[in-house]
């Protein structure tokens, strides 16, 4: 037979003989105890892990939220560097509505009677001057407090600086007090009202829950052992929950998050839906690098006087402010997440037979006996010679 015969032969039978399984039935408790094993292993990852934990027969989806504040509470003030004045809801939460989020105002420095004219710019590096000629007119810092008009003026007995086009007199923000001006603001209360839905399951949900009426409102307030479910919340509570001290915190301000987690399963079996308050601090406060701390921000009040001049009490701001966070994923039982997680498990349980048959030929004491018997080419002569024999 020629050699291009034989490579022939070769390839057909390459491509064309038949391959099908053969039942070796191997005595050997150890090559035994690896199959079951394994088929264990798989069994409790898809039933214990894909199942019971990740839900993975459920469909899911996403909360879409929303949600709006209504903070009460009063407070009194009256220090030697204020006036005597009675504080409500309009003073001191600023804006009056706010996306997600309320503001309350607890400290404050305040200067008032402010008319646009020319002062001397608040000494600096960059506004000391000698002359007029250190002052540069038209010039403006972004950083400084008005346009510099070029001449040199004194600021004090022992300074001078650039005079400035401003609102004057300018506002000096070092002065801060050293407690809160409003100390009383930790007894506010905000009620909360959150409605969520998920559209995939045509579900919807309030925070204030079906059975809650107006007579409990007016006396509930949450509390995580003894009313978990109210909606109003003290604003001391939030804080110290969230791990910080109502009045430090009131002095320079700060951002608190008001987390509430809609996290379902809508299965018949699971029990009712209801939302999960938890409260941090989001923004940073680092014990040493703690430059420019807290939360505040500057608004004014303008008047006009009979004359028809223009005036302003500007107000820069310090409290916290409350952003609540709603988030959640539902989940629902659906045959198509069921049926492509048990195909995925029968396909585990397929991959079993190859570590079975890896551990035979390989680890076991009579692999070399094991290995002769787990394949077997048939061929049509030896079964002839068989017959022959018999």
């Amino acid at each position: 037979m020629s050699k291009s015969a034989g490579c022939c032969k070769r390839f057909l039978h390459y491509a064309f003989d038949y391959e099908t399984p053969k039942t070796l039935v191997i005595p050997s408790l150890g090559v035994g105890f690896v199959f079951r094993f394994t088929q264990f292993l798989v069994v409790m990852y898809v039933v214990g892990y894909v199942c019971v934990v990740q839900k993975a027969y459920q469909d899911t989806d996403t909360v879409i939220s929303t949600v709006t504040t209504k903070v009460k509470g009063f407070a009194f003030t009256n220090t030697s560097d204020t006036e005597p004045r009675f504080w409500d809801v309009a003073d001191y939460i600023i804006p009056p509505q706010s996306d997600h989020s309320f503001f309350v105002l607890t400290n404050m420095v305040v200067t008032p009677k402010q008319v646009q004219s020319h002062c001397p710019e608040l000494p600096s590096p960059s506004t000391t001057c000698v002359d007029d000629c250190n002052c540069v007119e038209g010039r403006s810092d972004p950083r400084g407090n008005g346009i510099q008009t070029g001449l040199c003026e004194n600021y004090s007995t022992t300074a001078r600086t650039c005079e400035v086009l401003s609102w004057c007199p300018l506002e000096i923000d070092t002065k801060l007090p050293e407690h809160a001006l409003l100390v009383a603001a930790e007894n506010f209360t905000v009620l909360i009202k959150n409605s969520i839905t998920y559209p995939k399951f045509n579900f919807h949900r309030r925070n204030i829950l079906p059975h809650v009426n107006s007579s409990y409102l007016k006396r509930c307030e949450f509390s995580r052992l003894t009313d978990p479910h109210c909606p109003i919340f003290r604003l001391k509570h939030i804080v110290s929950e969230a791990g910080e001290d109502f009045q430090d915190m009131a002095v320079k301000g700060g951002v608190l998050g008001i987390l509430i987690d809609w996290s379902c399963d809508l299965d018949w079996w699971a029990g009712e839906c209801l939302p999960k308050y938890s409260f941090r601090r989001l923004d940073n406060k680092h014990p040493v690098n703690n430059v420019a701390p807290g939360y505040n921000f500057r608004f004014a009040k303008y008047y006009k006087a009979a004359d028809g001049e223009e005036t302003r009490t500007l107000i820069k701001a310090y409290g916290i402010r409350f952003d609540v966070i709603v988030f959640g994923t539902a989940g629902r039982f659906s045959i198509v997440p069921t049926i492509v997680n048990l195909g995925a498990a029968l396909s585990f349980l397929s991959l079993v037979p190859v570590v079975a048959d890896w551990f035979l030929v390989t680890c076991s004491r009579k692999r070399d006996l094991y290995s002769r018997h787990k394949t077997t080419h048939l061929t049509e002569d030896a079964d002839s010679l068989f017959s022959v024999i018999v």
